[in-house]
């Protein structure tokens, strides 16, 4: 068996794994604790959708049957909330299903992807599963500097990714920079816009990216339904694109890779503008929160138009360790070269003020 694992190419081997944020029933095992708080993954604290979670219920006498491969109403509502060709549409497991397709047909052994410090830790797992080399751009001021990102592009370089607004920085790229960006990259690299965070965004922030795919044939948008749609539990996502690259994709793309929960719900969530409208009323509020109350206890963080604040506590190892125990779980970010960082996901507001209040005792703790 050892010998057979040595057959693995040694980029697989060397890869790190990606470390989810540790589940609530694993801490309260641990800690013989209940009622512990999970801000660590991003999640809508509002929960699922009623809409989406009526459909799940209807769905749930067909689940001996294969779900819909091709993801046809799901995509019907996609080309038609956009204004996109089905053809322009790939769905996947969550949106890391969608980027490792991006991977897996775009990238091969000696080529290159590029991508910022500070940004989503998936872009280098996937572009090193492939063999490929990563090309990491130094951050500007915790966000991607794209005229670095632009000169940093090779002639072997297949991919660049960009993540707006950025995981776990909560940075922002206004759109006039992004498409002056585009005018920079080569044609025949596919520039990556992952959106996972877009309906958390401020009204004058907001764009319509999936227009530019007109302009820019080597664009793909990603988006998800994990974050402000309340599925992360479901795990659907998709990428919109010229229709060349979304054939390529869905031929790499596993058959049935969305269950049928999945496509159902989404289909239903996409509709509820009502939801996704209350829980931005409620991201906002919670931003705020944790903003002022960090500020009173004299920290720094990082502005964050996203669902989560990264915030500077020093060692950020032993607050982690410490939070834990007060049963309030946030995610560490020393992985993303950030030790001295915890970012905070937006709660309830009595999930951020308990979380304020562990944070307080456990600096004056540890002072």
């Amino acid at each position: 068996m050892i010998d057979l694992c040595e057959r693995v190419p040694p980029y697989v081997r060397a890869i790190a794994p990606y470390q989810p944020g540790k589940p609530i029933a694993e801490l309260e095992r641990e800690l013989g604790i209940t009622q512990a708080v999970k801000l660590a993954s991003n999640e809508n604290p509002r929960g699922t959708s009623p809409r989406a979670l009526r459909r799940v219920a209807d769905e749930l006498g067909s689940l001996a049957r294969y779900p819909d491969g091709n993801g046809f109403e799901l995509k019907a509502a996609l080309a038609q909330r956009w204004g996109v060709e089905r053809e322009r549409i790939v769905l996947g497991n969550g949106s890391n299903d969608v980027l490792d397709l991006v991977a897996r047909t775009f990238l091969v052994p000696g080529a290159s992807s590029v991508y910022a410090q500070h940004s989503f830790a998936v872009y280098a797992l996937v572009t090193q599963a492939c063999g490929a080399f990563g090309v990491q751009v130094p951050a500007r001021a915790y966000g991607h500097d794209l005229p670095a990102m632009a000169a940093a592009i090779r002639p072997d370089t297949r991919v660049v990714f960009l993540a707006n607004p950025n995981n776990p920085t909560g940075t922002f790229l206004p759109a006039d920079a992004l498409q002056a960006f585009l005018r920079q990259v080569p044609r025949e690299v596919l520039v990556v816009l992952d959106e996972a965070y877009g309906e958390y965004l401020p009204q004058h922030l907001r764009m319509a990216s999936e227009r530019w795919l007109a302009e820019w044939p080597n664009l793909i948008v990603v988006r998800t339904f994990s974050k402000a749609y309340g599925l992360a539990g479901l795990r659907v996502g998709y990428g919109l694109a010229h229709p060349e690259v979304a054939d390529l994709l869905n031929r790499v793309r596993q058959p049935f890779n969305v269950n049928s929960l999945a496509l159902g719900a989404a289909a239903a969530a996409l509709e509820d503008v009502s939801f996704i409208e209350e829980s931005f009323a409620l991201n906002q509020a919670g931003l705020a929160q944790i903003s002022e109350g960090v500020d009173r206890l004299g920290l720094s963080h990082i502005p964050s138009v996203g669902n989560f604040v990264a915030i500077r506590v020093g060692d950020g190892a032993r607050v982690y360790q410490a939070l834990l125990r007060a049963g309030v779980i946030v995610r560490p970010v020393a992985n993303y070269e950030m030790p001295e960082y915890l970012r905070v996901t937006v709660g309830l507001e009595e999930e951020n003020a308990r979380f304020l209040r562990a944070l307080e005792k456990t600096l004056e703790e540890l002072a």
